[in-house]
C-alpha cells in the first residue's frame, strides 16, 4: 500500500502529542439516544475487537478527568449510555502519539423544544484509528470494519477517511495544523459534538467512504441517481441494505497535495454531486480567521 498522506506529528515541549493523522469513522443518526445506546455498545465491541488488546485504556468522567479504564470504569461507561435520556462517552488509548479513541454524542433528537437552539441534533458517533494500523491491515481491512459498523446503526449519513485528530481546541493547536489544512484538502477536520447538534439529515463531506441513508440518498436520486453523475476512476456507489449506500473514491484514502498539483478530482466531483445536501453552515474553527474557516469548509467546491 502507498502513503498517500503526509504523517502530521505535532508535539509539545513535554513531549505530549496534541494532534496527528489518523483514521476516523463517523456516522450520525437522527433517532434519540435512547433508540441508538444499544446499538453504540454493539458498535463499541466490535471497535475493540478490531484493535489491539487494551488499546481503548482511559475514558473522561463527568468532570472531563481522565480516568483509567479498569472494571469500575467500563461500569461508568455503560451507565453513561444506559437509561438515560442523553449520552455522552469518550474514550482514549494511554499515549497521545497513537492512541485509538471512541468517542459519543447521544442527544434527545424527539424533544422538539430544544430544536431551535440545536438546530437539527444527531447521535454522533467516531472511532478513531492510528495510520499504523491502515498500514499494517490495509486498507480493504478498514473499508470492512467501516461497513461492519454502518451495519450497526439506523444512520442518515457517515464518512470515513483520513483526519486531522487530537486536542485540536487547545490554544495554537490549529495555528500550527492550519499548513496542513490548506496543502492536504483529503486530511479532514470533524468535530463530533458541534455536527451532533447540528447536521441533522445533512452530509459531512467528502471522504474517502460516504455512507447515505434516508433522505439524503433518495434526494439525490437513489444509488442508480448516484452513478449515473459520478464517473471519476475508482469511484463506486454499492447499494447497502435498509435504504443506504456507501460511496468509496479509490482503493485507500488520499490526502491530495495542492503543492503537487493532486486536488482530489474525485473527492471534487462528488462535493459538486453532494452539495445539495451539505452541512456548511458557517461556525468558528479555533486560530482560523472566518475567510479562512470558509474557504476551508468549501475546498472541494471553489
Amino acid at each position: 500500500m502507498s502513503a498517500r498522506y503526509p504523517q502530521v506529528r505535532l508535539r509539545a515541549e513535554s513531549g505530549f502529542t496534541p494532534a496527528r493523522e489518523a483514521i476516523q469513522i463517523c456516522f450520525y443518526v437522527r433517532r434519540p439516544h435512547s433508540e441508538v445506546s444499544q446499538d453504540v455498545l454493539r458498535a463499541l465491541d466490535v471497535f475493540q475487537a478490531a484493535i489491539a488488546p487494551k488499546a481503548l485504556s482511559h475514558y473522561a468522567d463527568y468532570e472531563g478527568e481522565w480516568q483509567e479504564l479498569d472494571e469500575a470504569g467500563w461500569q461508568f461507561a455503560r451507565t453513561k449510555l444506559l437509561g438515560r435520556p442523553f449520552g455522552r462517552l469518550h474514550l482514549i488509548g494511554s499515549t497521545s502519539a497513537d492512541r485509538f479513541d471512541f468517542d459519543y454524542c447521544g442527544l434527545l433528537t424527539h424533544d422538539s423544544s430544544l430544536h431551535d437552539a440545536w438546530e437539527d441534533p444527531v447521535c454522533a458517533v467516531s472511532f478513531q484509528l492510528t495510520t499504523e494500523y491502515l498500514k499494517e491491515h490495509g486498507p480493504d481491512r478498514v473499508r470492512a470494519l467501516a461497513l461492519q459498523l454502518a451495519e450497526l446503526f439506523p444512520l442518515s449519513s457517515g464518512h470515513a477517511g483520513l483526519a486531522l485528530c487530537g486536542d485540536l481546541d487547545l490554544i495554537g493547536v490549529m495555528s500550527a495544523l492550519r499548513k496542513y489544512c490548506f496543502r492536504y484538502p483529503g486530511l479532514d477536520i470533524v468535530d463530533i459534538g458541534y455536527l451532533a447538534y447540528r447536521i441533522g439529515s445533512k452530509v459531512h463531506g467528502p471522504a474517502w467512504l460516504n455512507f447515505l441513508g434516508r433522505p439524503a440518498l433518495d434526494g439525490l436520486g437513489g444509488v442508480a441517481g448516484l452513478r449515473s453523475r459520478l464517473h471519476s476512476p475508482g469511484t463506486t456507489v454499492d447499494e447497502l441494505p435498509d435504504g443506504r449506500a456507501v460511496i468509496t473514491l479509490g482503493p485507500e484514502p488520499d490526502a491530495g497535495d495542492n503543492e503537487q498539483g493532486n486536488v482530489l478530482p474525485a473527492y471534487r466531483e462528488l462535493a459538486r454531486v453532494l452539495e445539495p445536501w451539505l452541512y456548511l453552515r458557517e461556525g468558528h474553527m479555533l486560530d482560523f480567521t472566518p475567510e479562512e474557516a470558509h474557504a476551508w469548509r468549501r475546498r472541494f467546491l471553489d
